[in-house]
């Protein structure tokens, strides 16, 4: 059995302001960037030999800085982008609350939002093909949507997924994919970018 990490990116700017990123393409915070430096190291005897990646900068930058602490190189999917937020994408809650009232307490999207079975659809074609290819241990970073759907599918409730926490899964001898628990690679609230001092 061949062990995937299926990981969420570090902070992104957008994820600090708190607003709905979807397929908006913000980068990595400074603390985004530290967070993938440090769970590098919690990884660094894990064996890793691939990284996969959604091709959106917070997810490929947060695999790159994780490769290069390995001394691996990253591999592009874009069936791993995160779902479309369609009219919320750039929004917080507070103005989603605003402009759509009563909208996330009951449940309901807006127009462009992309459902749940569009999302697993092409999330489970990307990680079945590399679950095929996986004869040794494999990270892939993508987002937290699309992590929620494939532990839904996998027969768990899907939970909140902190930054650089995802899902634990192996690759069984007859390529499928089975969830073996949640992870969370780095504790991200411990994680802190320290200024430089003014001179």
């Amino acid at each position: 059995m061949t062990r995937i990490l299926l990981i969420r990116h570090g902070q992104s700017t957008w994820n600090a302001d708190g607003r709905w990123q979807g397929r908006a393409d913000p980068p990595l915070s400074e603390l985004g960037a530290r967070q993938a430096t440090v769970a590098a190291g919690s990884i660094v005897d894990d064996g890793i030999v691939r990284v996969w990646a959604s091709p959106l900068q917070r997810a490929h930058q947060t695999a790159a800085i994780v490769a290069a602490e390995l001394g691996l190189t990253v591999e592009t999917d874009a069936r791993l982008e995160e779902r479309d937020a369609g009219d919320w994408t750039g929004k917080t809650r507070t103005e989603i609350e605003a402009g759509w009232p009563g909208y996330l307490a009951q449940g309901h999207r807006p127009d462009g939002f992309e459902t749940d079975d569009v999302l697993h659809e092409r999330a489970w074609a990307a990680l079945a093909e590399i679950a095929v290819s996986a004869t040794e241990p494999t990270l892939v970073v993508s987002h937290g949507g699309l992590i929620r759907v494939v532990e839904r599918a996998l027969g768990s409730e899907p939970h909140s997924v902190p930054n650089l926490g995802g899902l634990d899964l192996r690759r069984r001898a007859d390529g499928a994919l089975e969830l073996t628990g949640r992870t969370v690679l780095i504790d991200a609230r411990a994680v802190t970018v320290t200024s430089p001092p003014e001179v």
